[in-house]
């Protein structure tokens, strides 16, 4: 099995900066791609970003293009992943759910939500006006 735990969240005030840090351990972990994710009230759950392990590929939703970054640990098996998100607006209020494809299904489009076989629990990010 292999458990993300997500950190960093927080209630925040619009334009603020935070830092989203999810942490994959269990089995011995390879992953394909990484992702976030985000559940805000009444809406469905969203696609905010995605890298490729191996290639540090990135991608993002438009929502967030040029005020969020995805990252990974550098030293590459520490199996880590961020989301920095600056300029955050109170659109950006939302449950934030990390998730890993661990095994290739066929498809790199990696904004679609069935690719992913692993999810964290949820870090609350608060973003007031």
């Amino acid at each position: 099995q292999v458990q993300l735990v997500e950190s960093g969240g927080g209630l925040v005030q619009a334009g603020d900066s935070l830092r989203l840090s999810c942490a994959a351990s269990g089995r011995t972990f390879s992953s394909v791609a990484m992702g976030w994710f985000r559940l805000a009230p009444g809406k469905e759950r969203e696609f905010v970003a995605a890298i490729r392990w191996s290639t540090e590929f990135s991608d993002y939703a438009d929502s967030v293009k040029g005020r969020f970054t995805i990252s990974r640990d550098n030293a590459k098996t520490k199996n880590t992943m961020f989301l920095q998100m600056n300029s955050l607006k109170p659109d950006d209020t939302a449950v934030y759910y990390c998730a890993a494809a661990t095994y290739y299904r066929g498809s790199n489009n990696f904004r679609q939500m069935n690719l992913y076989d692993y999810w964290g629990q949820g870090t609350q990010v608060t973003v007031s006006s």
